[in-house]
């Protein structure tokens, strides 16, 4: 059974978007089975650089969608990204440093899509429709 699903739920409707989304539950699939195995430390450090790139790719391309389209609440959006961004950078350091992390990289992976994808990221869908980005 697969630990996080990718369901319609989780679509915001913005291809690109929902495409970097899949990708971010494919990668919090891949943590989840290389847990479940006898995870190398290399394993769980890759996916977490992969995770460092996909933050950093991802806020840039919603990011600029917020300016082109003046989101209202661009600066709370952005404040919840450069949140998650620093999480995943002290996860990855203290990963780095030989700490083991990978159940909690797991559960803010966890809560990250339970809340930012279907809460917060789902707030901004009308606006962008209603200015023309589907």
């Amino acid at each position: 059974m697969t630990f996080m699903p990718w369901t319609e739920e989780l679509q915001v409707g913005i291809r690109e978007i929902d495409e970097q989304h899949r990708w971010l539950v494919d990668q919090t699939n891949a943590l989840h089975d290389a847990l479940q195995g006898s995870a190398r430390a290399e394993h769980v450090g890759e996916l977490l650089e992969g995770l460092m790139d996909y933050v950093m790719n991802h806020f840039i391309v919603e990011e600029n969608l917020f300016i082109r389209l003046k989101y209202p609440q661009t600066d709370a959006h952005q404040a919840q990204h450069n949140l998650f961004s620093g999480q995943v950078m002290s996860l990855l350091g203290r990963h780095d440093a030989g700490e083991e992390v990978g159940i909690e990289a797991l559960e803010l992976l966890k809560d990250w899509l339970i809340h930012h994808i279907l809460k917060v990221d789902k707030a901004y869908v009308e606006y962008f429709q209603a200015h023309g980005l589907t």
